[in-house]
């Protein structure tokens, strides 16, 4: 009998990638099951280059697939999910998706313009969308908009601000109880979860 393979944690950051107090960074440093997608250009972030680079990655891969995104990472999967590849899609075992900002809004910076308008279809595998009450790049109302365009269990977790280094969540612990739930899923229980204080799921 074969073992199903465990999944690979593909993690996505966002704009000028994740520095060393970041949550993604930390968990990279402390799971052997993370890495990193190169997505290049991170200081001027271009849609069809993401998108490409993390197509590029997935080819590198063998294996089911959990995607760790953050800020515009989370367009990228969101846009690489329209156009990828149906043996590619199936391998996705699940996506967690923090703080995508909101790349309609008229206020948006412009290299966050890039990735507009956001997909409005719904991801062809489970997510998590987590959002914060502050986010100064979306608005709350804004992200629970897009998790029911996207098809994602919706978590609020309270005023995080951008749910980055700047937050003070450190390794973030609830979001991976998160990351340990769409994993639970592919490869069976490994234990339980800590829920974040206040959750919405659609």
């Amino acid at each position: 009998m074969s073992l199903e393979l465990s999944p690979l944690c593909l993690v996505v950051p966002g704009l000028d990638n994740s520095g060393p107090d970041h949550w993604q960074s930390l968990w990279e440093e402390r799971r052997s099951d993370c890495r990193r997608v190169d997505l290049g250009c991170w200081s001027e972030p271009d849609r069809r280059i993401w998108t490409e680079r993390l197509d590029a990655a997935l080819a590198m891969t063998d294996g089911p697939i959990v995607l760790i995104a953050h800020s515009l990472g989370c367009l990228t999967i969101a846009w690489w999910a329209l156009g990828a590849a149906p043996e590619k899609l199936a391998r996705i075992k699940g996506a967690l998706l923090v703080a995508p900002p909101d790349v309609d809004a008229g206020d948006a910076h412009p290299f966050v313009r890039r990735f507009a308008p956001a997909p409005a279809r719904l991801l062809p595998f489970p997510s998590i969308l987590v959002a914060s009450r502050d986010d100064r790049y979306a608005a709350f109302d804004r992200l629970e908009a897009l998790a029911r365009a996207w098809g994602s269990r919706f978590v609020d977790v309270g005023q995080a601000g951008h749910i980055n280094a700047s937050s003070g969540l450190g390794y973030w612990p609830d979001g991976e109880a998160l990351l340990e739930e769409l994993l639970e899923e592919q490869a069976g229980p490994r234990r339980t979860p800590i829920r974040p204080h206040v959750q919405r799921d659609w």
